[in-house]
């Protein structure tokens, strides 16, 4: 059974960062592609980042470019968000995913197999 669990989230000012993680279980995790997506109150879910099942590919929502980092370490399974420079529009659920296996850096949700329950972050002014 294909678990996906994030941690890490929370309250933070305006201006500061936050990391949060995704440990994956279940699936052959360095075959796959993951990504990060997000969901604000009365909003449908976006794309936020993504990154190749090798690590060699990375996208942004333009809206996170320059602020957030995504990365994986294969051997612990998991994913990461850096987020720095946190605004109050990044409030949101954040949810990681699993895409098709030896994926690209994948933007579409509907691309993605498998997710997570996702995480609060809240970002006070």
């Amino acid at each position: 059974q294909v678990q996906l669990a994030e941690s890490g989230g929370g309250l933070v000012q305006a201006g500061g960062s936050l990391r949060v993680s995704c440990a994956a279980s279940g699936l052959s995790f360095s075959t796959f592609a993951m990504g990060w997506f997000r969901q604000a109150p009365g909003k449908g879910r976006e794309f936020v980042a993504s990154i190749s099942w090798n690590g060699d590919r990375t996208s942004y929502a333009d809206s996170v470019k320059g602020r957030f980092t995504i990365s994986r370490d294969n051997a612990k399974n998991a994913i990461y968000l850096q987020m720095a420079s946190l605004m109050p529009e990044d409030t949101a659920v954040y949810f990681c995913a699993a895409g098709p296996s030896r994926a690209a850096a994948l933007t579409q949700s509907s691309q993605y197999v498998f997710w997570g329950q996702g995480i609060q972050v809240t970002v006070s002014s």
